[in-house]
């Protein structure tokens, strides 16, 4: 979800010039190490972390989304502060921790699973466990008071001002599409949750998420 969040540079989109169409999927953050790491757990890490304030590297897909979130939460919970590592997405802050750049990041459920032969998944940023991952607990189930604001929906928006039958017309048929058996079967093959929620819904999600994220990023960002 585009937020209207003050960043380092300014996006030219927000809610306010996007039309949601449908929201398709689910992906939640995931603690990820690299395959060597001598991290087997969230406590090793947090234990770590404890002893050595600030030495633990951590990529994200950048500043202030959700992997960001997940680590501020994750930083609040265990009492550690981390070093940053802002990445230009998904996949070279993945690459970053399998080539040990970093020591440790949060990542998307799909693309952790699709790499997990490579790397150690240590945790889930949700309220509970991923079938993708089943193995990785839950924050909360290894003692951090994380919850799901970091998860990250997947959808397709229009520019402003599209036409309000061009608008309902994409939305039917998107939600369409992602109910087809076909679909959902390629979907869960690489690893990514299928959530339809439709337009109207959506709408609303928006509105709420938006201050919502802007009183949790204000809390949790100290500097």
């Amino acid at each position: 979800i585009a937020q209207s969040i003050v960043y380092p540079k300014k996006a030219k989109y927000n809610i306010r010039n996007m039309e949601p169409i449908c929201n398709w999927g689910s992906d939640p953050a995931v603690l990820i190490v690299p395959k060597d790491s001598p991290f087997n757990s969230v406590k090793d890490l947090v234990d770590y972390g404890k002893k050595n304030p600030g030495k633990i590297t951590f990529s994200g897909a950048g500043k202030f989304v959700g992997h960001h979130i997940a680590l501020l939460q994750l930083e609040q919970a265990a009492g550690i502060k981390t070093t940053y590592v802002p990445h230009t997405g998904g996949v070279p802050a993945l690459l970053a921790v399998v080539s040990g750049e970093v020591m440790a990041g949060f990542n998307n459920t799909s693309d952790a699973f699709r790499s997990k032969d490579r790397l150690k998944v240590l945790a889930v940023a949700d309220t509970e466990r991923t079938p993708f991952l089943p193995d990785a607990p839950t924050l909360k189930e290894a003692g951090l008071d994380v919850d799901d604001t970091s998860v990250n929906f997947r959808g397709i928006c229009a520019p402003q001002g599209t036409p309000a039958p061009v608008l309902q017309k994409l939305a039917t048929e998107v939600s369409k599409m992602f109910g087809d058996k076909k679909v959902a079967g390629k979907m869960k093959d690489t690893g990514c949750g299928v959530k339809v929620i439709t337009r109207d819904k959506l709408q609303e999600i928006w509105k709420a998420k938006e201050a919502y994220l802007k009183g949790v990023l204000k809390e949790l960002i100290q500097e």
